[in-house]
């Protein structure tokens, strides 16, 4: 029993100095580190798990990107047969920022997602909306394009947001997001008036030729299609339902998802994206 106690002993008057000089080298080579990477941003890259993905793509010379070209004027096929829209010239031009071309790699949008996180494609541009489910595996980006629900009014209206909908008539399609909103709207006190229509290309023109309907509750994608036919209707007030389209890749490609970032806030400052938008959509009419 003595022997016993005499060990535990021996090893605890050995640890303790042994465990102090051991905190203190590592505090030193800590400190040692700092000093040459120049600071803590750089140690922590220093210790970033390597992104295979942007080495492959420097290697190769081109961004793999992933769609489905069957929703126009995002994308789709020209008469050749080429991918052509919003999302193909959004990633030539984010490519262009790298020094790389764009390889599209056309897939069913129900694929997209296995797709990158199997390596097949490097990043989906395809409108994808944002999933919070998605995110243990997938990196978003930031949005590019807001499609969610909107109000729009006839240029010159007097009506500049949902607080001037009491008595109005507001064209929506049935049982769409819109209709949703507007029944939202009505449970939270508004006196609008909601107008059914059997889509929402129908409710849209309602509100462009029918002097009976005051406004319009529908997705950016309907309200940009109907201003780009030049229909003399804006947008009046801010999205009342989200849904972003984000560029998405892998969530291991960090460096890949950086330059994406950084691209994109490049190309949004230059007005890169409301040329997009303007080029596929035609010109949005000036706001009320």
């Amino acid at each position: 029993m003595s022997g016993a106690v005499r060990s535990t002993g021996w090893r605890r008057s050995v640890s303790r100095p042994w465990l102090w000089t051991a905190l203190v080298a590592a505090l030193a080579l800590a400190a040692a580190l700092l000093a040459w990477a120049g600071g803590p941003e750089q140690i922590t890259r220093l210790f970033v798990r390597h992104d295979g993905t942007w080495a492959a793509m420097q290697a190769r010379g081109t961004w793999r990107v992933g769609l489905d070209p069957s929703f126009p004027p995002f994308e789709m096929l020209d008469e050749a047969g080429n991918p052509v829209g919003y999302d193909v010239d959004l990633a030539r031009r984010i490519a262009q920022t790298w020094g790389l071309e764009v390889e599209i790699v056309a897939l069913g949008f129900d694929s997209l997602l296995d797709a990158v996180q199997a390596g097949k494609i490097d990043s989906i541009v395809s409108a994808l909306p944002y999933d919070p489910r998605a995110t243990r595996e997938i990196a978003y980006s930031s949005p590019y394009f807001e499609a969610g629900v909107r109000l729009a009014v006839r240029a010159g209206s007097p009506i500049s947001g949902v607080a001037g909908l009491d008595g109005a008539a507001v064209a929506v399609e049935w049982g769409s997001m819109s209709d949703m909103v507007g029944r939202r709207l009505q449970r939270e006190g508004s006196a609008l008036e909601l107008v059914p229509y059997a889509s929402a290309d129908e409710a849209a023109a309602a509100l462009a030729d029918d002097p009976a309907i005051d406004a319009l509750l529908a997705d950016n994608v309907t309200l940009r299609q109907t201003q780009g036919q030049g229909a003399a209707i804006n947008a009046a007030g801010p999205a009342l339902e989200s849904n972003a389209y984000v560029i998405a890749s892998a969530r291991q490609s960090t460096t890949l998802h950086e330059n994406i970032e950084q691209a994109l806030a490049t190309l949004r400052a230059d007005g890169v994206l409301v040329e997009l938008e303007d080029r596929w959509f035609g010109a949005a009419a000036s706001s009320p």
